[in-house]
């Protein structure tokens, strides 16, 4: 109790405040605005917070991402176009609901139904962690390794008719963290001489060219110049949603279940539990043919899990050191370059930091409730912002980032490298999220592969031999050859009800 109340006491201070207020306006505006996302501001205010206490730069990215994930559904019901893919679902009835003449209802539902899918489910996480911590501190570099091996394997199966091409993003990021030194022998590979490789590629340079320059370079070769559709009409004031979120305690609650679960496991994320919840709110509906015409049940569930999917994703960010998803893939990365080394350890190590992650969550949702109902009627604004100021202001911030955060000029270079591997990957199907969950987890696979090894004197079967690590492959290896193998018994079951 007493490491909760000082963390508490860290963020209550003016400074960590004023920046946790800055850091939910600036991820709630990128998350509404279609193209952007929270990723995105976090890449560009990652390098900024390097002369920031931990504290402060930790709880403003968590201000971010928390804020980047409410925002999101502002798109979806004023204009149909998603503000990020985990608002996906959301478009379908609250752009329908706009047209009906009932934005503000769709709105409000909308802005409720954030803040029930966050606070719960961080709540859920801070007693969770501990549990989980517990057991995972328990475990060797052969269950970390599979651990590890697993997630990355989870993302890739998501590639539907892409594996192959996932495996290729992922191969790529990790041949990445190979150059520089080894991280146990500290023998140079693939430095070349060079002693700006001697240090590798570090995680500013490679997310900066990846999101901020590809999206930018992207989005100018295709001419776009703001958002494509405009929002007709007028907006009230907020109204708290009382009798749509009593009818849907049953679809609000199960929502949260599906959003945390989903945001529990390695890479699925938001976009993911907003979809699923959308689909099984609309079958387990008693009227099913109102969900796309209008149906505030349908915002309420995929808002609901997509929010929830926040406290999912931050449990094994925390007690396990893997991200849950692309964007606490780059919070990982932010925890790695403040000197704070997330896994098992971090609830023994630093208590008070953890709690601070927690509580920094809850009141980033309390500061997005506040903006959401009291800037409601400012919604539309948001959506005019023209991209040929937004861009250039991005990529000055980014690259002088990336400077800042090296001190030479060869990772700006870099940057741009990675800008054009992440235009090649998109030109030629590669999904970005394996090669980030690669780069990030590289070095942790690496160490504890090669530990494993040299503490079974070279036995490669130990693997199998641990029975945790062994049930973790053999879920690997499912993973791999399950789109080969389901059509096989999909076509055994068609035979035998023939």
């Amino acid at each position: 109790m007493m490491d909760l109340m000082n963390a508490v006491g860290v963020l209550l201070t003016p400074y960590c405040l004023a920046m946790m207020v800055v850091g939910g306006l600036v991820g709630l505006i990128l998350g509404a605005i279609p193209g952007l996302s929270g990723a995105m501001a976090i890449t560009i205010i990652l390098p900024l917070t390097f002369a920031m206490d931990s504290n402060v730069a930790i709880a403003m990215l968590i201000s971010i991402w928390v804020g980047s994930c409410s925002g999101g559904f502002i798109g979806s019901i004023l204009l149909g176009i998603p503000g990020t893919p985990s608002s996906l679902a959301t478009c379908y009835d609250g752009y329908a609901m706009t047209r009906k003449g009932q934005v503000t209802r769709a709105l409000s539902a909308g802005t409720v139904a954030n803040f029930a899918g966050t606070v719960p489910s961080i709540l859920i996480a801070m007693i969770a962690c501990p549990v989980i911590s517990s057991v995972a501190v328990k475990m060797g570099p052969w269950e970390y390794f599979a651990l590890g091996l697993l997630a990355i394997i989870l993302v890739v199966s998501l590639s539907r008719g892409k594996m192959f091409k996932g495996f290729i993003g992922a191969a790529i990021g990790l041949l990445i963290t190979q150059i520089g030194y080894s991280p146990i022998s500290s023998t140079p590979r693939f430095t070349f001489g060079s002693y700006y490789l001697s240090g590798g590629f570090n995680m500013v340079c490679v997310l900066t060219g990846l999101f901020a320059g590809c999206m930018i370079m992207h989005d100018y070769a295709k001419g776009e110049t703001g958002v494509s559709g405009t929002f007709q009409g007028d907006i009230g004031r907020f109204h708290f949603p009382f009798k749509d979120i009593k009818n849907n305690v049953v679809n609000a609650v199960r929502s949260f279940l599906i959003g945390l679960g989903i945001g529990f496991l390695p890479g699925m994320g938001a976009a993911l539990s907003n979809v699923v919840a959308y689909s099984v709110a609309k079958n387990s509906s008693k009227h099913p043919e109102e969900f796309g015409e209008g149906c505030v049940d349908g915002i309420i569930a995929p808002e609901v899990a997509n929010n929830a999917s926040v406290g999912g994703a931050i449990i094994p960010m925390i007690a396990l050191g893997i991200p849950g998803d692309g964007t606490t893939a780059l919070l990982l990365g932010g925890l790695t370059i403040h000197g704070i080394e997330a896994g098992p350890l971090m609830q023994r190590n630093y208590p008070v930091f953890v709690y601070m992650i927690f509580m920094a969550a809850v009141f980033a949702a309390v500061i997005a409730l506040v903006v959401e109902i009291l800037g409601i009627r400012a919604f539309p604004m948001l959506l005019k912002a023209p991209y040929h100021y937004l861009y250039p202001a991005i990529l000055v911030l980014s690259l002088t980032g990336v400077y800042t955060n090296s001190g030479n000029i060869f990772s700006v270079f870099m940057a741009m490298g990675f800008t054009a591997l992440g235009l090649w990957m998109g030109y030629a199907g590669i999904p970005t999220t394996p090669f980030i969950l690669s780069y990030v987890l590289g070095g942790t696979l690496e160490t504890n592969f090669r530990k494993a090894i040299s503490f079974a004197r070279g036995d490669v079967f130990m693997f199998f031999k641990r029975p945790v690590s062994c049930i973790l492959l053999l879920i690997v290896v499912f993973s791999v050859l399950r789109p080969y193998i389901q059509p096989l018994f999909q076509k055994n079951s068609g035979r035998k009800v023939s």
